[in-house]
């Protein structure tokens, strides 16, 4: 239920920190012969020279030692050519000979900021304030190193006074609202540029840090304005270049994306950002090649870049390209364990089969992406006596496997006891599924065009009770929607087998395989168990009466055909180890596979050639044009072999769906049970396997009966018609129970708690 990532856009950028203006040196009388001196040491410094400049002054001090000016205008070259320590030792040297030289003090934190000595640049503006206290500057610069010590209030006081001293002062008013949507106070940040712009309507951040904001809160149409705006103001800003690619592939227009990513590279080729945007738009365009090789360029430049190692490391694992494979999945584990942004939740739950790391992802991911926003007022708990109102939240309300599991359950909802509304974020495909969908509910929003708020407004106007995100950490969720609390209630279902790491979601719904009792601790969120499975099903999706032969579809007419149609992201060096294990003990046996990307087809060949297995006896198969045809095609396989720590989910349903057993490893992962969670719901728990070992010799067995195998077959076929697991209106029913509970409890003004909706069927229960 993934899709690719959209690229990141880079964050906020502050105007610099301003230099304090020349200042005479007082107590020392003025020589016309130094005047002439200083003078001409500063023409030289404004021709460019700045080599020049700093021997005209140091000419000047050679002459008068004493004289503080000089040491300062010399500072301030010294800090033009990046020379920094060389710079405070100057700004030093004007403050032993002045100490009332305010302007040097100023000076002298702007360049301690730069060195990283941020507790010493803040002591210097408190002197610099000290001797002048009506100094905008000064606040402007104190407010700046307060942001970056995480001092949020202090610091907008600071950008408050600076502005009260100098109303006029655009870069306060510009960096005023980069703090201010630090703290996601987004009104007041839009004042805030705005003002900025109105003072100065050629300040290129202006544009360019509103645009963001824009960008953040979905009104993309005044944030591509922007971005263009502060293009035209500054051309050559590769920052400004880089967001306006990734803006455009959220727009979908990707290609005009990678070209102001390519812009952003000419301008600044070592760009890490640009180059990490670059790479996730590429993904999305399944352009794999090129992505992975602006991953590896962006690692070599700087391997700490936020989430940059796990979208690598992913990037290889859809193309089967495991080289580093182990050294990357424990560079991310420590990196998590020692809280640093490496990777984002998805790629985790892929790689790693540890609900504790999962946990730590998310958290990390939300905290640093999507924190709690109390930027809007508190909303009030559901109200009793009248159908309970749930929205459900998605990106994917299309031909895709979300909608493929939902669909007959949005359909099947009482609508005497439920109103049911959609907000769809994602585009109208005008597909069969997209229709079907808009029919279902009592209310069909495309909300893609709305901002978060605008969303939040819509929601609370409908007086929503519960918000159920089908989306959570993937592609194209609305995640802030949440994180500024859309209902009462709020739900995390289906389309992300994970914890949210995030106290702003209140329920996961989930099972007692998925997410045992012994496990919960790992989940932010409060475990809802329903009786069976978690996973729904849509009872009405046909199968083709005919199917291909074998043959047609690139098999062996005789032969054991074992196949996996998981995403290629999903398998790992361990599993296809096993896989070419079960291979080598079964003669004239195939592994049949999904065909997602010829580079992931040549690498998983050359693996098996290196494992001493023919490559010919891995078989690809293309995508079927219709779904029923897909899954009667299913049908040619004799044994599905499931993947870990990322189970099948809709694959798996699709293949017991269409009569092919499953057979799969239970891993602690909530993504790693759903397997175990779809066999124990059919009646089929023999299926359910805990070890590696376990795994490979239960496939080779049941190859080897083919008796054994028969009936495991023939009781799939009856329990597909009477077992919990395809029956749509009983879960339908459970999932209503628990909504119930959920909203009973916000009622009566409870925190939401765990619970069992079936206590008698609940084996944590009985």
């Amino acid at each position: 239920m993934f899709e690719f990532p959209k690229a990141k856009p880079k964050e906020p950028t502050e105007t610099p920190p301003v230099e304090g203006p020349e200042q005479t040196q007082r107590g020392v009388p003025s020589a016309d012969g130094l005047d002439l001196s200083m003078f001409a040491a500063a023409g030289v410094a404004r021709s460019g020279d700045l080599a020049g400049a700093v021997a005209a002054y140091s000419r000047v001090i050679e002459s008068n030692p004493v004289y503080a000016p000089a040491y300062y205008k010399r500072g301030n070259v010294y800090k033009d050519l990046g020379q920094w320590e060389r710079a405070v030792e100057n700004y030093d040297q004007a403050i032993a000979l002045d100490p009332t030289f305010a302007h040097a003090f100023c000076n002298r934190g702007v360049v301690l900021d730069r060195l990283e000595r941020v507790e010493e640049a803040l002591a210097s503006y408190d002197q610099a304030l000290a001797i002048a206290p009506a100094d905008a500057l000064s606040h402007h610069n104190r407010a700046m190193v307060l942001r970056k010590l995480g001092r949020p209030t202090e610091s907008l006081a600071s950008f408050n006074r600076a502005i009260e001293l100098n109303p006029s002062y655009a870069e306060a008013h510009c960096n005023r609202g980069t703090l201010l949507q630090d703290l996601q106070q987004w009104d007041a940040a839009l004042a805030s540029y705005a003002r900025s712009i109105e003072i100065d309507p050629g300040l290129p951040l202006a544009y360019f840090n509103r645009g963001l904001l824009f960008q953040t809160i979905k009104n993309l149409t005044q944030s591509l304005a922007d971005y263009d705006k502060a293009i035209a103001l500054d051309p050559r800003s590769s920052d400004a270049h880089c967001n306006r690619g990734v803006l455009l592939g959220e727009l979908n227009r990707p290609e005009e994306g990678l070209a102001s990513f390519d812009r952003a590279l000419e301008l600044a080729p070592d760009s890490v950002d640009a180059l990490f945007s670059r790479a996730e738009t590429l993904m999305s365009m399944k352009r794999f090649g090129r992505a992975a090789a602006d991953y590896d360029r962006a690692i070599s430049l700087k391997r700490t870049h936020p989430f940059l190692l796990g979208s690598r490391r992913f990037a290889k694992m859809i193309v089967c390209d495991w080289n580093e494979f182990d050294s990357d999945v424990a560079d991310l584990a420590t990196g998590l364990e020692n809280g640093q942004l490496v990777s984002t939740p998805f790629q985790i739950v892929a790689l790693m089969d540890s609900p504790t790391l999962q946990h730590k992802a998310a958290q990390i991911w939300s905290a640093k992406t999507f924190p709690a926003d109390r930027s809007v007022p508190k909303i009030e708990h559901p109200e009793r006596g009248r159908r309970i109102h749930v929205g459900y939240f998605s990106a994917d309300f299309r031909e895709h496997p979300v909608s493929l599991l939902m669909a007959e359950l949005f359909e099947t909802h009482d609508r005497s006891k439920f109103e049911v509304t959609a907000f769809s974020f994602g585009a109208d495909t005008e597909d069969p599924m997209r229709k079907r969908l808009e029919r279902a509910f009592d209310r069909f929003i495309d909300a893609r065009n709305l901002s978060d708020k605008e969303v939040i407004a819509r929601a609370r106007d409908l007086r929503l009770d519960i918000a159920v995100d089908l989306g959570g950490h993937t592609a194209e969720a609305r995640t802030r929607i949440f994180a500024m609390r859309t209902a009462p209630i709020q739900v995390n279902y289906l389309g992300y087998t994970g914890t949210m790491g995030a106290d702003y979601m209140d329920y996961l719904i989930a099972d007692a395989t998925v997410i045992p009792r012994s496990l919960s601790q790992h989940y932010t969120e409060q475990i809802v168990h329903l009786p069976h499975s978690f996973l729904p099903n849509d009872s009405r999706r046909e199968i083709a009466i005919s199917a291909p032969t074998r043959e047609e579809s690139g098999l062996p007419t005789e032969g054991f055909v074992f196949c996996c149609f998981n995403n290629s992201y999903k398998i790992n060096p361990p599993m296809f180890g096993a896989w070419m294990d079960i291979l080598g003990r079964i003669e004239n046996s195939v592994l049949w596979l999904s065909h997602h990307h010829p580079l992931a087809a040549d690498n998983l060949r050359r693996e098996a050639s290196q494992r001493g297995i023919d490559p010919a006896r891995l078989r690809f198969a293309n995508r079927s044009a219709r779904q029923s045809e897909y899954l009667a095609r299913l049908r040619l396989g004799d044994l599905f072999l499931d993947t870990l720590p990322y189970n099948a989910h809709t694959t798996a349903i699709d293949a017991l769906w269409a009569g092919l057993p499953v057979l799969t490893r239970i891993g602690q992962g909530f993504a790693g049970r759903v397997g175990a969670s779809l066999l124990r719901a059919i009646d089929l728990g023999e299926l359910v396997t805990s070890t590696i070992q376990e795994y490979q010799d239960l496939a080779v067995d049941l190859a080897m009966d083919p008796v054994r195998l028969a009936v495991i077959r023939r009781r799939l076929m009856e329990n597909r018609r009477k077992a919990p697991l395809f029956d749509t209106n009983l879960f339908t029913r459970h999932l209503e129970s628990a909504y119930r509970v959920m909203h009973a409890r916000s009622v009566a003004g409870l925190a939401a708690a765990p619970f069992c909706v079936d206590p008698i069927r609940c084996q944590h229960c009985t």
